[in-house]
């Protein structure tokens, strides 16, 4: 793989300096939901990708399988999350979203886009909304793009983002 250049550097920095603070100011409406973005994060992949293992889902969410366990338990307690035992493997377990995980998971989708539903209906023009859809359309395909490509030198800065997060 080739080193990015200037270009693509500046641009990955400018796209970071945009999402952290509209993930920083949606926090509060997540809140309100009772649900931090980490366990967000969990139960959305749950909701997307369908039942997975722990150590999967540690991988997949760019954390050690020791830091998702307290955050599984508490969405256990909550009945946002069901364990199973795995059908081909029985040392292993399948996590499930239940009907009150996709619940919570649907209203904090709902409390974050009418907030940002009303800044877009009174800042944006129609052209700017057609350039947000085509942003999120290459966002998302950045998203997919980066599926396993961290490596060993940037885990320890996954792992400390994901430990913020847990606090949020």
């Amino acid at each position: 793989m080739s080193k990015p250049g200037p270009d693509a550097l500046g641009l990955a920095a400018r796209i970071r300096r945009a999402v952290a603070p509209l993930s920083r100011k949606l926090r509060p409406s997540l809140q309100r939901d009772g649900i931090s973005t980490a366990k967000l994060s969990l139960i959305g992949h749950l909701n997307r990708h369908g039942p997975v293992t722990p150590t999967e889902l540690a991988a997949r969410e760019g954390v050690k399988l020791q830091s998702l366990t307290r955050m599984l338990a508490d969405l256990e307690a909550d009945g946002w999350v069901v364990r199973a035992p795995h059908p081909s493997d029985g040392r292993q377990s399948l996590l499930t979203l239940t009907r009150v995980g996709a619940k919570s998971l649907a209203n904090a989708a709902q409390s974050c886009d009418a907030v940002l539903a009303q800044i877009i209906a009174t800042r944006c023009s129609a052209s700017d909304r057609a350039v947000l859809r085509r942003a999120c359309t290459l966002l998302d395909d950045l998203c997919d793009g980066m599926s396993g490509t961290i490596d060993a030198a940037q885990q320890p800065a996954v792992e400390m983002s994901a430990a913020r997060r847990r606090r949020s």
